[in-house]
């Protein structure tokens, strides 16, 4: 996992947004176009980029291809933020 590439995965509204809807549950690329006023193309390079980041999972079953969160980075991400709190003595 590189950190850069979370951070830069989370950087974008529509990616995070991509996140809540996953939350839910697995999802095909049409189901999560239906919830943005985005071309498909656009959609599909903001999946690869959370891909790239290691943030969500593709499993192809039959013609379609579904997309869920990657849970083992988002608790790697959440052990990282704790120990980097407590690492700083709990300063803010």
């Amino acid at each position: 996992m590189s950190l850069g590439k979370v951070f830069k995965a989370l950087s974008d509204d529509n990616r995070r947004k991509i996140l809540d809807l996953l939350k839910e549950g697995d999802m095909t690329s049409g189901e999560i176009a239906n919830h943005f006023n985005m071309s498909k193309p656009g959609i599909s390079q903001h999946l690869n980029i959370l891909k790239n980041s290691e943030l969500v999972v593709s499993n192809k079953q039959g013609q379609y291809v579904y997309y869920s969160l990657n849970t083992t980075v988002l608790q790697d991400i959440m052990k990282w933020a704790i120990d980097m709190k407590n690492t700083q003595g709990g300063k803010e």
